[in-house]
């Protein structure tokens, strides 16, 4: 992740921002930190997606008409996914098992 990535303004508002029980587990016994991950999506830093899915993502955050999808490898064996409702009401932080 770039220096300016990093330090980039929110491209969108988040709207309420939570976490399934799944990912305030591994927070609760020290095993991940969201917070990187959620800054990373809400500066359009959108992971470990293919092309289509961050073309998919860059339209979206144009017309405002779809919802965000991130998806973060996190630790071996471990990924993150960011997921912000298409009104932008909701930015929910899940772990794929829980989608």
């Amino acid at each position: 992740m770039s220096t300016a990535t990093q330090h980039a303004f929110p491209r969108f508002n988040p709207g309420q921002v939570v976490m399934t029980s799944g990912v305030a587990s591994l927070v609760q016994q020290g095993q991940l930190n969201p917070r990187p991950y959620l800054l990373r999506h809400l500066s359009a830093d959108w992971g470990d997606l293919d092309d289509s899915d961050r073309r998919q993502n860059d339209a979206a955050l144009k017309s405002g008409e779809d919802r965000l999808f991130s998806a973060y490898e996190v630790g071996p064996g471990l990924k993150v996914w960011v997921i912000t409702e298409w009104d932008r009401s909701v930015t929910t932080v899940l772990l794929p098992s829980e989608y």
